[in-house]
């Protein structure tokens, strides 16, 4: 009699999971079809139209599951399709890490209330980001290494090491994992497989290193180099509560208690406890050298979910806390939810509203490809949105993206564009369907950003009224001539001087440059006085204005200004 319990015990709360995963699937599918594709989203739309190892802003996982999706779908789903489809592989690869001998339908409940609760995870099952692979394969990891604990295998190993390609493909975080589980099981480094899992995936990584080598390691400039600032108080005084958007706060709080008061069981539980504590504290330190992005540390909320869960079943006290206040959390969460889709939220808040404004943006730039200015925002919502074609030129004063691997606004040298930029002199003002924007067509288009200067800066310390003669080799790269004198986009040569703000400074050329034919090269000096700026250390770079923005074509140099009485 209790083996027939048993048995119809486990098929209902197999049952139940099952309903689970179907309800989860159709709730993400429907926001997904409702919601507005987010900016980021677009872009790696476009990441899945030109498939490769690598992107400068991220690894190629996240490229891989919107060209699935767009292989299948249009319309958002092309976006998001798989990242619906892959989020349901995670739950259960989660529910599976809970390795219960008795699971029932309560637990089952319990199980999904806990996710539902958690505010990221729920975004990740139908907004694409790199977190979503990123995700999956730090699931699979813990998995493979709890199986990898309890039975050295091959085939352990191997899972192992694929579930690492994976999360590296997914995130470059995937180091910070690894870092952490080696770190809360030192004894690892003496496992010979262990090793061979490390040769494995180092391995099998070839192709993104290659693809990082190449390219001259644009990924780990950018997020290594690039994205520091100076120290700001606001940047560590938010994380915290960023934390708690991320997370939730009756979660974040809970867990914060269980690792506090409950001792880990054994080593894998050790690891849990490495993940989350290792995360919020490592990225914590990180708002020193600038901006943490809150979604950072979503990994968390995989072990978070196992300790939550683990310890209301053990714990009344815990369980008591978790059908009051992350039940609570799982509601308010489903509420958002449905204020999102309803599309009744402000515009600014970017849920809405950007296929109206690059809908009204085509209706000026008619069939004519759209140049912007800033970063990869617009010119990737717009072909989203419009199925037309449109590129951007970054500055020296915004951040490189994508597009500058790409270079697609050299397919529009010399043609007719639609510049979408406030130029002074040049713009004028649209304001189509109550969307207000600036822009200016263009006969001829042409741009200097491909153009490379190397130059040796003559001496780090100078001062303010100092005439400065730098020497410098320019070489044009790209597939056109670039003409110096064009009657829309004239170049002229300006040094930067990047503090908090960045300063152009005009200054003449030895030798006039008037046109510098495709793939040739020229040796000049450039003379400039340097301005009266507070003293102070400064970087400092050569670069080209065509009238819309001043490109970076030099390598910043670290330079020292002081101030002559």
């Amino acid at each position: 009699m209790n083996n027939i319990k048993q048995f119809l015990n486990r098929q209902n709360w197999k049952r139940l999971f099952a309903v689970f995963l179907v309800l989860w699937f159709i709730i993400n599918i429907f926001q997904s079809l409702f919601t507005e594709i987010i900016t980021d989203e677009a872009y790696y739309w476009l990441y899945g139209e030109n498939l490769a190892w690598g992107y400068f802003d991220h690894p190629p996982l996240v490229g891989l599951l919107t060209f699935v999706s767009r292989f299948l779908f249009n319309g958002n789903l092309s976006v998001r399709f798989a990242t619906v489809a892959l989020q349901i592989f995670t739950i259960i690869i989660v529910r599976k890490l809970l390795d219960e001998e008795q699971p029932d339908s309560r637990k089952v409940t319990l199980f999904f209330v806990i996710a539902a609760s958690m505010i990221w995870f729920t975004v990740c099952g139908f907004v694409t980001t790199p977190d979503v692979p990123f995700l999956f394969f730090a699931a699979l990891f813990l998995l493979a290494y709890r199986r990898f604990l309890e039975n050295e295998s091959w085939l352990n190993t191997i899972i192992l090491a694929v579930s690492i390609v994976g999360m590296v493909y997914g995130k470059y975080h995937a180091v910070i994992v690894v870092g952490l589980v080696v770190l809360s099981n030192i004894k690892l480094l003496d496992r010979t497989k262990a090793w061979i899992a490390a040769a494995i995936a180092l391995l099998l990584l070839t192709p993104h290193i290659m693809w990082q080598i190449d390219m001259d390691f644009p990924s780990f400039k950018y997020h290594l180099n690039d994205r520091n600032n100076s120290f700001k108080w606001a940047y560590f005084l938010e994380y915290i509560p960023n934390q708690l958007v991320v997370f939730n706060p009756a979660a974040f709080g809970l867990v914060v208690y269980i690792i506090i008061k409950k001792k880990a069981r054994d080593v894998f539980d050790r690891a849990l406890y490495f993940l989350i504590a290792g995360f919020v504290i490592f990225f914590w330190i990180t708002c020193f050298r600038g901006h943490v992005e809150p979604h950072w540390t979503m990994v968390c909320t995989i072990p978070m979910i196992m300790l939550i869960y683990r310890h209301s079943l053990d714990d009344r006290k815990i369980m008591r806390f978790v059908k009051i206040w992350i039940t609570t959390m799982a509601a308010l969460v489903l509420v958002a939810r449905i204020v999102i889709t309803t599309g009744v939220l402000p515009p600014r808040l970017g849920f809405n509203g950007k296929e109206e404004r690059h809908k009204a943006i085509r209706s000026v730039a008619g069939e004519l490809p759209v140049v912007f200015t800033g970063s990869f925002q617009n010119p990737s919502l717009y072909p989203f949105f419009t199925k037309s074609d449109a590129s951007v030129l970054s500055a020296i004063n915004s951040r490189q993206t994508q597009f500058d691997i790409w270079q697609k606004e050299q397919d529009y040298h010399g043609k007719p564009v639609f510049v979408c930029s406030q130029i002074e002199g040049k713009s004028a003002r649209y304001e189509i369907d109550g969307y207000v924007f600036d822009g200016y067509f263009a006969k001829s288009f042409q741009s200097a950003n491909r153009l490379h200067i190397e130059y040796k800066f003559p001496e780090k310390a100078i001062k303010t009224g100092d005439t400065l003669d730098i020497s410098f080799l320019m070489h044009n790269p790209a597939k056109h001539g670039i003409d110096f004198f064009h009657d829309e986009f004239p170049l002229v040569f300006k040094a930067a001087y990047k503090s908090d703000a960045i300063r152009f400074i005009d200054g003449s050329l030895h030798n006039e440059i008037r046109f510098l034919p495709a793939g040739a090269t020229v040796i000049n000096s450039f003379k400039t006085v340097v301005p009266d700026l507070p003293a102070g250390e400064y970087l400092f770079a050569i670069v080209l204005d065509n009238g819309i923005v001043a490109s970076k074509n030099s390598k910043y140099v670290s330079i020292e200004l002081t101030i002559d009485n």
